[in-house]
This record gives structure tokens, sequence and C-alpha cells, in this order.
């Protein structure tokens, strides 16, 4: 009672904020007459002059008044658009770092140009993030011109862009690309091997345009970076097989192989399906003797079973991919966009492959991985804007720090939203749909249909066909027309059936817009206008609501009329799956018979707390992956601030020297444990490890007789060292000074990314089983933590044993035979492959070896080998008795 009592003498945090920012918005007003006296070459001027006020730290809300001012001035000079009040409110949040919901149709991406412009003053590149390839030019084009006519480079970074082409890119002021190029472009930066190679710089401030999308509905799954390796492909297909052979059960007490749980997308065999399996495995040949499928060495014939079940049982044709040109393509649950490029892992899109009988595509090894949620953190400061936030601004709060401020429109919504109409049958909704469509169509209303699926727009399609009404199909198989036929759904009579959010970012004028006279657009525009605007119909409800309402917020736009209504049946995903006990009393309740329709608030109300119910439960499903993931996170930024001190450092001898002493008072203590007692030592294997290990040859039973067995084992390490420390001093003055330094570099850089590869893999293996601990009464994000830290530490050690080791076993003849290091990186990059996989999925396993450069042939001189190449196979020349590929081979 006290907070709404409040709310009603103060106004809610919102309308303060917004009362706030109103009166900034009158200063800048006041600067417009100065503004429109300035000549056009005078803007690039202003422009320089603001810079210089940055760097001078001038009042920030007078500088960003000014700069408003002139944007807007800028813009309706080069783009012939003019800010709204309400466009100068959205580019403040914007700018204090908040996330701006404003309606389709106020002109966001117009709303941006204030705050890129404004903090590209500091001197720092603006990322804006945006949905796909298309957008980013689109509005780098667009917007670009505002910013050139300031005095400002815009740069657009684009998929299949070379190395050279994102440098130039990101050198530019403002820089336009999607949320996979940002993403991907860090996590390549961070596996280069010169400074050189980096394109991207700081990430200070970033704009994320349809941010809800991005940072909410793709945050389940991270962008991974992998490598092919080794894998037998025949198993996919033999375990196709044995899935097709096997029976889904029916009921719990059912009869069947295997059961699947559409919730959480899992196929689990049953008794009789294990044994079933087993003795078809044994009849294949993949079984033998008495083993069974748990055993540990047969652990992976039930991960490919389990990936063929889920394959065959829970992914569909034209609703979570589609097959082209002999291709798995994933389509986007979500927006209904194919993925390109992208795959399930954990064998998942092999089984999928196999399945449909296209060719099937090597499993990868992760390379580099990171989320979404942790990605965008990286920035100094962040922001977005989106027409739908406000349902989820708990989770911008909590996960990024993000407050949502809801920006009133600039003419009132007028809109009609109608009640959900709930049928009994699919085929009684999608009669009253099509009698809906016709109606429109008659009337020359223009309707936007939105599905959920390419197999319910296709089918939809299909009964328009039969009743002879002209429409068009914007779905995943149509990606790079989308925006194209979005921009005429607005036409007399015009039909548009459109997956979920396809077409997004594109505005839908009322009568279309196109090339033709001015004349020929009112008049189309008034005769939607009297036909009652554009009308929205979906097809079933999202497991979303700000889904449903980002299909609703397609009409209405700019003060525009419009309707929209959802069409539902029980028979939908989301009353059969989330909602059936309430959809069971509903019928009694009304006493609902076939061919009869409830339309009622009530019904709706239930459906939205459906709805909330799966978004909670998808809310703790990111959560629960972030929690997971900083942890993996504080290690990345540990080994990827290590690799950056390693490409801008020319020397790390300091490094090397640390190194020293602690590998060699590691493998002491191994060997030797403190507080032990000296009958205890195993001193032959500790002076084998050392000769083995470190080329260091010392008589240790030597040293205890002299000391009469007094020497503690820290006098020990210290004295080994001392020897150690002179053996490298002799050993390394044999190599020049600048070449060495590059040496030590670049081997801490290989020895580095080989172990932190592993380390991945092992993150991975640790996460998939992590939760079988809560069997034990622990807590499986806490157990992961710790036992992720134990496995960091070992890898810190590993990388430090390697590179003592490898160095003293440098042999001085090597110092000219470095001469074809680094062939095969190039190849490597081309092999690598850009993944943004299923949330249910793991990471890929395996390991992958790396190359070590050396220094540059001079143009124009032939090479000439100075001894003959030793094979990968052979013996190592150091002495190791491990083949080459295993000692010295590993810096080719």
């Amino acid at each position: 009672m006290l907070t709404a009592l409040a709310k009603r003498i103060f106004g809610s945090r919102n309308e303060r904020l917004l009362r706030k920012l109103r009166a900034i918005v009158e200063h800048i007003n006041t600067l417009e007459p100065a503004m429109q006296r300035l000549s056009d070459a005078e803007f690039v001027h202003k422009t320089e002059e603001y810079r210089r006020w940055a760097r001078d730290g001038v009042n920030r809300e007078r500088l960003l008044s000014e700069a408003f001012a002139l944007v807007r001035e800028a813009s309706k000079r080069a783009l012939g658009m003019r800010h709204f009040d309400v466009q100068l409110i959205g580019g403040m949040v914007l700018d204090s770092g908040g996330i701006a919901e404003m309606k389709t149709g106020e002109g966001k991406t117009l709303v941006a140009t204030l705050a890129a412009y404004f903090n590209a003053l500091q001197g720092h590149g603006v990322h804006i993030v945006t949905v796909n390839d298309y957008l980013a030019q689109r509005d780098a084009d667009w917007m670009g011109k505002a910013y050139q006519f300031l005095g400002m480079e815009t740069g657009v970074i684009l998929s299949g862009m070379s190395m050279e082409q994102r440098q130039s890119a990101y050198r530019a002021d403002i820089i336009y690309g999607t949320n996979n190029e940002f993403g991907f472009d860090y996590l390549r930066d961070n596996m280069v091997y010169e400074q050189a190679m980096q394109v991207q710089g700081q990430l200070d401030f970033a704009i994320v345009d349809e941010v809800d999308s991005i940072l909410i509905d793709e945050a389940r799954t991270p962008l991974i970076i992998s490598g092919s390796v080794d894998e037998r492909t025949d198993l996919y297909v033999r375990m196709e097989v044995i899935a097709r052979a096997l029976s889904v059960q029916k009921s719990e007490q059912g009869r069947g192989d295997y059961s699947i749980d559409e919730k959480t997308r899992q196929a689990h065999l049953t008794e009789e399906g294990h044994e079933r399996v087993e003795k078809m495995l044994r009849k294949a040949g993949l079984l033998e003797g008495v083993q069974g499928l748990y055993d540990p060495a047969n652990l992976h014939l039930l991960h490919h079973i389990n990936a063929a079940l889920r394959a065959r049982s829970l992914y569909r044709k034209d609703v979570d991919y589609i097959v082209r040109e002999g291709k798995v393509i994933i389509v986007d649950e979500f927006t209904g966009r194919t993925m390109e490029g992208r795959r399930w892992s954990g064998g998942l899109h092999q089984a999928v492959e196999a399945r449909e009988r296209v060719p099937i595509q090597e499993e990868n090894q992760t390379l580099a991985t990171i989320t979404y949620q942790n990605f965008f953190r990286l920035y100094q400061r962040l922001s977005g804007m989106t027409g739908t936030a406000d349902t989820e601004a708990h989770e911008f709060q909590q996960i990024y720090g993000l407050e949502v401020a809801v920006i009133p429109t600039h003419k009132v919504m007028i809109r009609e939203d109608q009640s959900d109409r709930v049928y009994l049958s699919t085929e009684e909704k999608f009669e009253a749909i099509v009698a809906d469509i016709k109606d429109c169509r008659d009337r020359q209303q223009p309707v936007l249909v939105g599905t959920a699926s390419i197999e319910v727009s296709e089918s939809l399609s299909q009964r328009l066909e039969k009743t002879n009404i002209p429409h068009q199909v914007l779905n995943a198989k149509f990606h790079d027309q989308e925006a194209q036929i979005i921009a005429q759904a607005g036409r007399p009579g015009a039909v548009t059936i459109a997956t979920n959010m396809a077409g997004r970012g594109t505005d839908i004028v009322l009568g279309g817009h196109d090339g033709e006279a001015r004349d020929d657009w009112q008049e189309r525009h008034q005769q939607v206008v009297v036909a009652g605007g554009l009308r929205i119909v979906g097809t079933e409800r999202h497991e979303s609501r700000r889904i449903d309402n980002q299909l609703r917020g397609r009409s209405g736009r700019q003060g525009d009329p419009g309707s929209s209504c959802f069409y539902i049946s029980l028979e939908d995903n989301l009353i059969r799956i989330f909602a059936s006990e309430w959809a069971q009393g509903l019928l009694q309740r009304f006493g609902m018979q076939r061919g009869e329709v409830i339309e009622s608030r009530m019904v709706t109300r239930a459906i939205e707390r459906a709805q909330r119910k799966v978004e909670a439960h998808n809310f703790d499903i990111r959560k629960n992956l972030l929690q997971y993931d900083d942890a993996a996170n504080e290690q990345r930024r540990v080994i990827y601030g290590q690799r950056n001190e390693l490409l801008t450092g020319e020397d790390v001898s300091g490094q090397i020297q640390d190194m020293y002493h602690e590998v060699i008072q590691a493998t002491v203590v191994a060997h030797l444990p403190q507080d032990s007692m000296p009958q205890t030592w195993d001193i032959p294997a500790l002076q084998e490890s050392l000769a083995n290990e470190f080329s260091l040859h010392v008589d240790l039973g030597a040293w205890l007789e002299e000391s009469d067995g007094l020497l503690t084992v820290q006098q020990i390490v210290e004295r080994a060292h001392g020897f150690f420390q002179s053996a490298m001093t002799e050993r390394m003055a044999h190599f020049p000074a600048q070449m060495l330094r590059g040496l030590e570099r670049r081997l801490m850089l290989e020895v580095l990314d080989r172990y932190w590869k592993e380390h991945l893999a092992a993150m991975d293996y640790l996460r998939q089983g992590i939760h079988l601990r809560q069997f034990a009464a622990k807590n499986p994000v806490q157990e992961y933590k710790r036992e992720a830290f134990s496995l960091f530490l070992q890898m810190l050690e590993k990388i430090r044993h390697d590179v003592v080791s490898i160095l003293s076993k440098l042999p001085v003849d090597m110092v000219a035979a470095t001469d074809d290091a680094g062939a095969g990186r190039a190849g490597q990059q081309a092999r690598m492959r850009y993944h943004h996989p299923d949330p249910a999925s793991s990471l890929q396993e395996g390991s992958q070896g790396s190359a070590l450069p050396g220094p540059e042939e001079q143009p124009g001189q032939p090479f000439i080998r100075p001894q003959r190449k030793i094979g990968r196979n052979e013996p190592c020349p150091c002495g190791s008795r491990k083949k080459f590929k295993h000692c010295h081979g590993q810096l080719r």
C-alpha cells in the first residue's frame, strides 16, 4: 500500500527518469537555432572542437547537449530526418548505459546516432551491434551519411571479411556489425601469434540493437571456434540404423525402448531398450564378449546412440533445421532464421546428418569459446534498444546491470489487441485463421501472419493456395529476401506469412513503400487506414510473451491504426506441454464442444501464466549457464591477459627465470616431500627425472655424503636450481639475443595454447557429469568451480614444466633449423569452424597440435635446408628417447 501511495505521489522510477531527461531535452531544443545557422563545412570543425572538449574534461552534460543538438541538425541535412524529443530521450538512456524500450517504428536506428557520436568523441571506437549482416550493412550505409557529414568515419564488420578489411573497419569511429562477428573477432584476436594480426582493439562502448534477442534469446548458447579432429563418421550411420529400429515409450508404465522429454529435449533408454541395444551392438560387432553399454570403454557408444535417438525423435525437419544443398542447416527457434555455419555439438549435428542421409561432416575440437553474456560484459560500458525489454527487466538488471527505461511513443498507440481465440483442435484453428485472412483480403486490409516454424508457415501457405488467396511466405528459406518482402507487407490486401520475427528491423509502412510517386502511396496509405490498418494474426502463442509482443508491435507504428489476435488450439505445444492441467479444467468449465471458440481475458491471462513459467524456466537455464561459465571466464581472463602480455612484450626472460625455480622446486618436492625423513627420499628417481626432463645431470648422492645427510629439501632445491641456471645460461648464450627472445615468447604462446585447448575439453567433461553431485547433497556449481580451479592450477604447472623442459633440450644446431616453422598456420585458420550450438549440447572434444613460426625468409633467395630434415616418427636427436613429433617436433 505504501509503495502504491508513493508511486501516486512521486511517480514510478521510469516516470521520474523521464522528467529528468525531458529537462535536458528542453535545453537541447534551445540550441537548435544556433545549430541551424552553421554552414555545412562548420560541422566537421564543431566535431573537432567537441573532441577537444572531451579530452579537456568539459562538463559532460554541457557536451552532451551540444553534441545531441549538432547530430539532430546534421541528420536533417544529410538524411532528411529530424530527431523527435522522445528520440533524444532514447539517446540519453543509451548514453547512460541503459536499455531504451521503444515501440516498433519509433526510429531506434536514428536514436543510436546520438549516443554513438557522443561516445566516439572520447576517441574509442563505438560498436553498434545488429542481428544480421543485412542490417549491419544497411544501417552503416544509411546512418553513415550523417556521420560523414559530422566528420566521422563509419566501418562495418561482415562475415567473410579478411583480416586487413577488419582492421580497417575497426579503425573507424563508429563500427556496425553482428553479435557473432564481434564475438568471434574477440576469440580470434586471442588466438593469433603476432600483435599485428589482432583486429578488434579495445571494447569500450557498445549499443546492442534488438538487445533482447541477442542478450537473452541467444544467451543460452556459447560462441565456439573449433578445428576438425579425426572421428569415425560411419558410427553415426550405424547408430541411426539402430535408432530407427527402436520404439518410443508412449506412457510412463508402457512398453518401449526409450523415453523422451520434450521440455529438456533429451532421450533415455529404458531397461528393455538397453538390453535390445546391447544385442544389436554385439551383432554389429561394436560390443565384444561380456562388455556392457555402460562399461567405461563403451561410453562413447552410449553417447552416439543417445544422439541418434534425439535426432530421430526430438529434432524435426523444417522446424528445427532445413536441408539445403546436401547440408543440415539449423533454424533459430526464436527468429526463424537459418544459422549458416553453425552446428549442434556433442555429435547431435552428425546424427541429424545421418538421419537425413547427407554427407556427415567431421566432429570438432574446441579451440576457443565464450558466452554472449560474458563477452558483452567485457565492454567498459554497454547499452541496448528494442521494442520489447520490460518483461525481462529483472534479468537485464541481474545479469548485465542494465536498467530498462520505457520511452513513450511519439504518437499515441491506437492498435486494438484482441483476446486470444481458443479452439479444441489445430484443424479448427487454421480454418478460423484462413477465414480471418479472407475477410481482411476482401476488405483490402493487409495481414501479417506470424508462425513459430517453417512447417506451419508452409502448411498455412498450402491452405491459402487452395482458397486462391495470393500471399508471400517469409521464412528461413528466403532469408536474403526477408527485408524486401516485409517492406511491402503493408500494401492494400497484402497477405504475408512470416516465421516468428523474420524481417525484424524493417518497418512495415501502411501502403507499402517503393519508388512510386508520393500521390500513389498516399492513396494506398489512406485505403489501408480506412480498412483498419495492419492486421496481425498469430498462429500460436510463443513460449515467451516478449516474442508475442514483438509480433504485435509490427502493427500500430507512429499512431497508425491496427489490430492483433492470436489463434490457439489445445493441441499447441505450449498448451500441451506446459499448461495441459488448466486446459482440461477450461474444457470442463465451459462445456466446450468441437467447432466452438472461447474468447475471454481469463483465457489470455491463463496462457500468460503458462508463459511466465516457461520464461522463469528459461531464465534459470541462462543463469545456471552463466554460473558455470563464470568459472571458465575468470580463467579465460587470466590466459588471454597472459597472451596479450606475450604479444606486446619484447622480453619474457624474467618470466622464464621464475619458471626455472618453480619447476625445479616442484620436481624436487614431488620426489622428496617436505617434512619427510631423508630415509624415505627416492634420490635415484629424482636424478633420473632431472636428467630426462631437464637435461640436468647432478650427483645427489654425493651432495648428501658431503653434507653428512644434513641437506634439507629446500637446500637441495636451491642447489639444483643453481646448477640448472648455470647450464641454461651457457646453453642460451649460443643463441642470438633477439632470436632467443622471440623463441621464448613464441614457445610460451605455443605451449599455453596447447594446454588451454586440452583444458577446455577437460572442463567440458567435468561439466557433463557434475550434476550427479547433487545426489550426494552437494552443490554442483560449487563443486564445478572447486574442481575447475584445481584443473586450472594443474594446467599452469604443465605449462611451466613444458616450457622449461623444451628450452633445456633445445639443440644449439637448431638455431638454423627454424626455417619452415609456422607452415600450416594459415591452413589451421582456414579449417576453423564457428559455432553457436544447441544449449543442451556440450563443447567438442579432442586436441590439436600447433606450430612455431621462425624468422622470415629473405625475398628472392632460394631456400636451402642446412641439415637433413628429421622425420616426424624418428627418434629426437636431443637424446630424450622420444619420437621427434613428441619432443622438439612440437615446436614445428
